[in-house]
């Protein structure tokens, strides 16, 4: 994974013509960058690129003059997969984006610095701090989920010094790291739960305890087969000897997901790892998929759990006896479980916990009921939640659009709007002047487009930037006579054509035939502007289609490109 690719996956760069500059003796060099949007290096050579004057192609040093410039936006943001807040100061955050890094706040959230750009990994999946030292930090890399566009990290990187440097860890072939817990005794006792691949099978998978802050990682909790790895891991903060752990098994191919399987199960260990027994009383007999996992701080024989399973026999269980038994207190579970399902308990009542969903819920009787807390102009598809351990009342909670904070338990929210961790999934530019615009499909973020430049002495702004289309984001098109003509996509097929002087927004998708058989669009549906006619768009579901007048009237130009088979029949987990 390429610095370059990892930062393009965060929010939208630009080259930059630097003058020539050394820094003259003496001088101590400039102090981090502070600002909404990051400072890049540029991006070195490839391996192997031409040095000859007249070899083909860029020449070594050709671009060492360049670097690149954010230029937002945040006024979308992005992922926000953890939040890790300082034990004794309250305005130092660690933000850990889904894709965009790592992020850091010692005010609070007014100013953000990215500290992990310089690292080959830009999806994240967890971020601790170390309770005893809190300049160390933790980061899991490779994001949690199961959705459609998962990034993959390359394991555990650990830093001594507040985010300043990093040292990568181990288990490089986890691919995702769903939690990292430290041992509040011993600050070298660090467990990791290592989820594997989630295209293939093997690799680092289970519960790995480091005894050594690192430096070595044993395998203490083996999963039951090649495709399950661990999601969850939570200890009793009263005797940390006590270890509960959730295993997840899962796959997924281009043609299919399977979410959960024989090895997915909750274990419990009191003896800091040495031996695990799987939990099953009062649990669903069927099989499982996600599980979520908290145990209360205020009575730690009190552990909730979060159960997706076979034939609607999941739920929300709690157990008052340190999980010997379990007691099915309602039905509910997250949905999608593959894209949420963590839980979070208070610190201070018992019962009350909260449960990461599309809008958060909150229940105040130990899973009875539940209830929303989702502000109503909040981003939903809810992945995070802190609760400061000293007023309850105060939340973090980052989702798909971001970060969010309470001071009122969910009565009123605010925004981060200066993060800029937006997850761009394609780009394309317009032949605008002075400066030329750009536009790209983000995940759950709309079609954004904004300017390469602009003549505002404080640089691109939250303001410049405008919505093209709602949804899922994928390729969006320009017009190449008239910037003002955009079109943009979201899943499945959903495309619109915007016309930025009048705002009008007409929805183009083609329809079929009476009789034909219906469209299998892709959650990504390819789109392109035919470079000989301005009008002419193509599009394609199964079949291709041609439209010579803006997408106002389409036909199709081939039948069934698909080889037509039943998706049903393919190897998914190796049967």
């Amino acid at each position: 994974m390429t610095r370059l690719s990892s930062l393009l996956g965060a929010a939208l760069l630009l080259p930059a013509l630097l003058t020539a500059q050394t820094t003259p003796a003496g001088r101590p060099p400039a102090a981090p960058h502070r600002s909404g949007t990051p400072a890049v290096k540029a991006v070195p050579a490839a391996p192997g690129a031409a040095t000859d004057s007249n070899a083909a192609g860029p020449r070594a040093g050709q671009f060492a003059g360049l670097r690149f410039r954010g230029i937002g936006p945040a006024m979308a943001s992005g992922r926000v997969g953890e939040v890790a807040i300082h034990p004794s100061d309250k305005n130092t955050w660690y933000v850990a984006a889904h894709s965009g890094g790592v992020w850091k706040t010692v005010n609070g959230g007014t100013t953000w610095s990215p500290i992990f750009d310089a690292q080959p990994s830009y999806s994240i999946g967890t971020v601790v701090i170390d309770p005893n030292n809190p300049l160390t930090v933790w980061v899991g890399t490779g994001e949690n989920n199961s959705q459609r566009s998962v990034g993959w990290g390359d394991g555990i990187s650990k830093s001594t010094d507040g985010g300043r440097t990093w040292t990568n860890v181990g288990l490089k072939e986890s691919f995702h790291i769903g939690r990292i817990v430290i041992d509040p005794r011993k600050s070298d006792v660090v467990y990791a739960a290592a989820m594997g691949s989630m295209w293939s099978p093997g690799g680092d998978r289970g519960v790995y305890k480091s005894s050594d802050g690192g430096k070595s990682w044993t395998q203490v909790l083996k999963p039951d087969n090649e495709w399950t790895g661990a999601y969850e891991i939570a200890l009793d903060q009263k005797n940390p000897d006590v270890v509960y752990a959730t295993t997840y098994q899962r796959g997924r191919r281009q043609w299919g997901f399977i979410d959960g399987g024989p090895g997915s199960a909750v274990y419990k260990s009191r003896d800091a790892g040495a031996t695990w027994n799987k939990i099953t009383r009062g649990l669903p007999a069927e099989e499982l998929g996600k599980i979520g996992l908290a145990v209360s701080p205020v009575d730690p024989n009190v552990v909730y759990l979060q159960v997706e399973a076979t034939t609607r026999a999941g739920g929300f269980f709690r157990s008052r006896d340190g999980g010997q038994n379990w007691e099915r207190m309602s039905p509910r579970t997250a949905g999608p479980p593959f894209y949420y399902h963590k839980i979070v308990a208070d610190p201070k009542n018992v019962d009350r916990v909260y449960s990461v969903d599309v809008q958060i819920q909150v229940t105040e009787d130990g899973g009875r009921t539940f209830r929303s807390i989702q502000g109503r102009s909040m981003h939903v598809d809810n992945h995070a939640v802190w609760i400061d351990p000293d007023d309850t009342d105060h939340l973090l909670v980052g989702n798909d659009g971001g970060l969010y904070e309470t001071r009122d338990r969910g009565a009123a929210w605010h925004f981060f709007g200066n993060l800029p961790i937006a997850q761009f999934y394609k780009v394309s530019v317009d032949n605008a002047t002075p400066f030329y615009n750009l536009c790209g499909g983000t995940q759950d973020n709309n079609t954004l487009c904004g300017p390469s430049q602009t003549r505002n002495g404080h640089g691109t702004s939250n303001a410049d930037w405008f919505v093209v289309v709602g949804g899922d984001g994928f390729q969006p098109r320009i017009d190449p006579t008239n910037p003002d003509i955009i079109y943009g996509e979201s899943q499945h097929g959903e495309l619109a054509r915007y016309d930025r002087k009048t705002g009008e927004r007409v929805g183009l998708q083609p329809q079929v035939e009476p009789g034909e058989p219906a469209s299998r669009w892709h959650w990504d549906a390819p789109l392109i502007i035919s470079p000989h006619s301005d009008t002419r768009l193509y599009f394609a579901s199964q079949r291709v289609y041609r439209s010579d007048d803006r997408g106002d009237s389409w036909r199709p130009i081939s039948g069934d490109l698909s080889r037509q088979l039943d998706r049903n029949t393919l190897d998914l987990m190796g049967r």
